[in-house]
């Protein structure tokens, strides 16, 4: 076991690192063990579940073929993708010792930290994966969506590796309000564009309303699938919702799972921050895995923001994953395609919609408990995380630590010495303008009402006769 740190009174160590020979070499495909009907991506033309050739057109065939996966549970990592992740994996599990002593808490918190590499976050997971298969099968370039901007990021170093030309579609409000991660992306040789733009249809149609200038991922989504579409020698990738963007994050659970073995620990509760799902299904698939065995798992927590919050609000039902209706309808909890979060929402977690496997596994009460939280008490937590753990966490993640925080709050108030484990997808320091708003004072919280609500569930597709 290596470790580095100062180790606590339990004598357990700061920081646990397993080896790089331990680097996983499969990934988990949960939805293999999902023993329930999966409800079928469907095709937005004639409603009947989608084949690999439909998606062809859209995706790189080996991702469509990993999408529509739902029989091998390990799926061999690429020789040259482990290669890649030699440059930043294995990632450490973290004890909050420090934040334990300011809590007075007796649970024992740990968390997987993913934001050491340039990207800041854990899409690079995801995005070197698909970079790699985009390059076997000998494409051009690709085209991606990013909200917050890690997944533009993380693209972008993915496809300067692989030699591909990318066009990233940037929410513009996020855009606006975070141009030093759109420098990273072009440092590195991305076009990064503002959404919605004039360049494409769906762009246009939206920019025609000054109500949908902001933008939106669905809105961001269509303009890259369109783009995609109609240019030859490019394909679409997406860094959040889908199987196989679950299958990539899978090596973050492994990894954390396999280090708290060396410590001797297991989680009683696992918390993610949850906007499109990658993070926390990342995160719990390993541990998932022994939920859907019958065998003794975590209590799950996924957390999203109160603005846009698809899983606490939102309705499972199928729906277009992105706004102009362009991509396949999804069963999923959503909160309609046409929903627009506030402008005032200072993280990512934008999308409307949920994954539809981590859709599926709370529909079925297997993901446990879903949280929405105002983002004044996010960036209170990601404070108090700072002063005492030394890391300025980015806000997405700092949804999994209010959370978190509360929970040992709660093991205070009843003795229990719970073993809490979250998930930190990156850092915060190209967030400094929200944090900026948090501490003079300006930053307010926006909660929907459900008169807002309804507006986003009045778009959601009706399709007699399909559950």
């Amino acid at each position: 076991m290596s470790t580095t740190g100062i180790a606590g009174k339990d004598n357990l160590p700061y920081k646990t690192y397993l080896s790089e020979d331990e680097l996983p070499t499969h990934y988990y495909n949960v939805r293999a063990d999902m023993q329930v009907g999966h409800a079928p991506i469907l095709h937005p033309g004639t409603l009947q579940p989608v084949t690999v050739a439909d998606m062809e057109p859209i995706f790189c065939t080996a991702l469509a073929e990993q999408e529509l996966n739902a029989t091998d549970r390990f799926i061999e990592i690429p020789g040259a993708v482990r290669d890649f992740y030699r440059m930043y994996r294995p990632s450490p599990v973290i004890r909050a010792y420090y934040l334990e002593k300011a809590l007075g808490t007796p649970a024992r918190i740990y968390y997987k930290y993913e934001g050491g590499n340039t990207s800041g976050s854990h899409k690079l997971n995801s995005a070197i994966a698909q970079a790699y298969y985009a390059k076997e099968q000998g494409l051009k370039g690709l085209t991606t969506e990013t909200g917050a901007g890690q997944w533009g990021t993380a693209m972008a170093m993915a496809c300067v590796y692989f030699g591909l030309d990318l066009d990233v579609y940037m929410v513009r409000v996020s855009y606006e309000q975070k141009p030093y991660r759109k420098i990273v992306m072009q440092t590195y040789g991305a076009n990064v564009i503002a959404s919605p733009s004039d360049r494409t249809n769906v762009g246009r149609k939206m920019l025609e309303n000054a109500a949908n200038k902001g933008g939106s991922l669905g809105t961001a989504i269509s303009e890259a699938v369109e783009v995609a579409v109609s240019t030859e020698g490019y394909r679409y990738v997406l860094g959040s919702v889908l199987n196989q963007v679950l299958i990539h994050q899978s090596i973050i659970g492994l990894e954390a799972k396999k280090a708290l073995e060396k410590l001797g620990e297991y989680p009683d509760i696992v918390i993610g921050c949850a906007g499109g799902g990658s993070n926390l299904g990342g995160l719990m698939a390993p541990f998932m895995e022994d939920r859907l065995a019958g065998r003794p798992a975590p209590h799950f927590i996924a957390v999203e923001p109160a603005s846009c919050p698809s899983l606490t609000r939102g309705r499972f039902a199928y729906d277009f994953c992105d706004t102009g209706q362009v991509t396949p309808l999804a069963k999923m909890y959503t909160l309609g395609h046409a929903f627009m979060p506030s402008s005032n929402h200072a993280g990512g977690l934008r999308f409307h919609g949920m994954s539809p496997i981590l859709s599926q596994l709370y529909h079925d009460g297997f993901l446990d408990e879903a949280r929405a939280v105002e983002q004044t008490a996010v960036f209170e937590a990601a404070e108090l995380f700072t002063r005492t753990e030394g890391t300025l966490p980015a806000p997405e993640s700092s949804h999994a630590i209010r959370v978190a925080i509360d929970e040992a709050l709660r093991c205070k108030e009843t003795g229990e010495e719970k073993v809490i484990l979250f998930g930190l997808t990156g850092s915060g320091y190209f967030d400094l303008a929200a944090y900026e708003q948090y501490n003079s004072g300006t930053m307010t919280d926006y909660i929907p009402t459900d008169e807002d609500l309804e507006r986003g569930f009045a778009t959601i597709p009706s399709l007699p006769g399909i559950q």
